[in-house]
């Protein structure tokens, strides 16, 4: 079963950057959308939305390895610092619930 959520895909708009790649970030909120993170189940498959993060058009090509910049180990540790970010964010927005 996949989590796909239109909210959380949506609520990207407008956001601040969460992956902030040092020397690579445009820090423009205009270009931020829902960047996956992570492999989904089989090739060509996004994760599921919850295991995603806010990231500007130049942070988003550097972890989907479009723009090859700086060590993709590293790159990945900055996407998934990101994700737990955006995972924050979400749960702020009442997007994301956890269970009491």
């Amino acid at each position: 079963m996949s989590v796909i959520s239109k909210k959380i895909r949506n609520s990207a708009r407008g956001q601040q950057c969460q992956v902030r790649i040092p020397g690579v970030c445009n820090h423009n909120p205009e270009t931020v959308i829902l960047a996956h993170v992570g492999k989904g189940s089989g090739m060509g498959q996004k994760c599921d939305d919850i295991h995603a993060t806010y990231a500007c058009s130049a942070c988003h090509d550097v972890i989907d390895g479009r723009t090859p910049l700086g060590d993709p180990r590293y790159n990945r540790i900055y996407a998934y610092e990101g994700m737990v970010r955006t995972q924050k964010l979400l749960l702020e927005q009442e997007l994301l619930k956890v269970a009491k």
